[in-house]
């Protein structure tokens, strides 16, 4: 019979204490979510107090701060060398018109549009219902008709009609063909057939194949390719122009400037206000009157007051490592743009700072840095190779081939298929297959050759 005896294990565990869990949470703030978690702590610990709220000061008085790895410790301000020039002036005004702002939705342009126009009441709540049913394309999420039970069929008809004629014409469809024929009908000088050539001879012009629909409807070649200059004028998704499902409003965390050849690192404090111990807290802890339970709820106030104030610099800190790493893993990037990002992970930077990846991944989430070459989330600098071995593969990243890939769209001379694609890119010595280009291109939100 085998007896149970008790035994003792020493192993070490880290305790998530609230300050630890208080601190984690930091970490993945944004800047304008941590602006509002200040402001709830403010409230809630009295000790607490702002000593400087930049979100107030006037750009020309304002002077922003450089990049430093020293923290003062009474308050959370971090420290930096000030600079005053006109250049930075400049730059501070640039860092505050490159935020991003909700965009006008699809909704919010046609309702718009349908308030102005002469209609009564019971029409205007069929039109609002209906544009209600669009999704980000303009076509119907819901068959109308399964919308209304006591609106006749010709009402519900006029609205649908007077929806498509609205900008961008072609909503209120059902899929992007019909979008493709009601954008005909609406044009003022439309080819001879052009309904017929959308309705039955999509597919073909798509390949182009423009010698066989010519033979099929007996015209010219010349006729129908002129008639398909005419529909590439057309826009089969004419609500994306609206899509603002990437779009937030965000703050850039930090701001990266070139000077003089050299990258400086800007954290944008102008929205984190400068923290500092309450002095009335700090002559009661320092004294020897009052009474005991007084003292030690100022002594508490006062100590979870500085931790705050600690995490608040460790995350700006972390924060100003994190960009200092990114910039000289992907400082092609920042030289020469987006086409140069390089293979980078989690794991290369966070070996570089001495942190966790789980660190670099919190600092990373929802954080936005401005670029001369526009604003991108911190996520994006990390990206695998097109070999998908991570930053040890090829010297090329699958958002720089992307943006590649955009340029040479951009400046094609003439309609490259995805096969043409990969041939160029090839050239250039980045070997894909001709569907990776085509779900590349597809990412980008770019047509095929015929879309173009």
């Amino acid at each position: 019979m085998q007896l149970q005896r008790p035994s003792f294990v020493q192993e070490q565990r880290l305790k998530m204490n609230p300050q630890l869990f208080q601190s984690i949470k930091l970490m993945a703030l944004p800047v304008v979510e941590l602006r509002d978690r200040i402001q709830e702590e403010i409230e809630r610990n009295p000790a607490l107090e702002v000593v400087e709220d930049r979100s107030m000061v006037s750009l020309d008085d304002y002077t922003p701060r450089r990049e430093e790895d020293d923290y003062f410790e009474a308050t959370s301000d971090s420290g930096f060398a000030r600079r005053g020039s006109d250049d930075d002036s400049d730059e501070q005004r640039k860092f505050i018109e490159g935020v991003l702002s909700r965009s006008e939705t699809l909704q919010d342009h046609l309702l718009w549009q349908l308030r102005l126009q002469p209609i009564d009441d019971e029409r205007f709540i069929v039109g609002e219902r209906l544009v209600q049913n669009l999704d980000t394309d303009g076509f119907y999420v819901e068959r109308p008709e399964l919308l209304f039970k006591n609106v006749s069929e010709k009402l519900l008809s006029e609205m649908i009609g007077l929806i498509r004629a609205l900008d961008p014409q072609g909503t209120c469809v059902a899929d992007y063909r019909e979008s493709l024929l009601v954008q005909a009908r609406l044009m003022s000088d439309p080819p001879d057939r052009v309904e017929e050539l959308i309705s039955d001879h999509l597919e073909l012009l798509e390949r182009g194949k423009i010698a066989e629909v010519a033979k099929r409807m007996k015209k010219p070649e010349s006729e129908i390719q002129e008639a398909l200059e005419r529909i590439k004028e057309l826009s089969p998704f004419p609500g994306r122009q609206y899509d603002t499902s990437e779009t937030r409003y965000v703050v850039p965390d930090i701001q990266v400037v070139r000077k003089e050849g050299e990258f400086v690192i800007i954290l944008n404090e102008e929205e984190i206000p400068v923290l500092g111990i309450s002095p009335f807290f700090m002559k009661i802890s320092d004294g020897k009157d009052g009474e005991k339970p007084v003292r030690d709820f100022v002594k508490e106030n006062i100590k979870e007051a500085r931790w705050f104030i600690r995490s608040v610099n460790q995350r700006n800190h972390t924060l100003l490592r994190v960009a200092r790493a990114i910039v000289e893993f992907q400082r092609s990037f920042f030289m020469s743009g987006p086409k140069h990002l390089a293979p980078l992970t989690l794991k290369d930077i966070a070996q570089e700072i001495g942190v966790h990846e789980t660190t670099v991944s919190r600092i990373a989430n929802g954080k936005f840095i401005q670029t001369e070459w526009g604003i991108y989330e911190i996520k994006h600098f990390f990206t695998n190779s097109i070999s998908g071995a991570g930053s040890s593969g090829s010297r090329y990243s699958k958002e720089g081939v992307k943006e590649i890939i955009k340029e040479i769209i951009a400046e094609e001379g003439k309609r490259f298929s995805d096969q043409e694609l990969a041939d160029l890119l090839a050239r250039k010595g980045i070997p894909l297959a001709r569907r990776t280009v085509a779900k590349y291109r597809k990412e980008l939100a770019l047509g095929s050759s015929y879309d173009r």
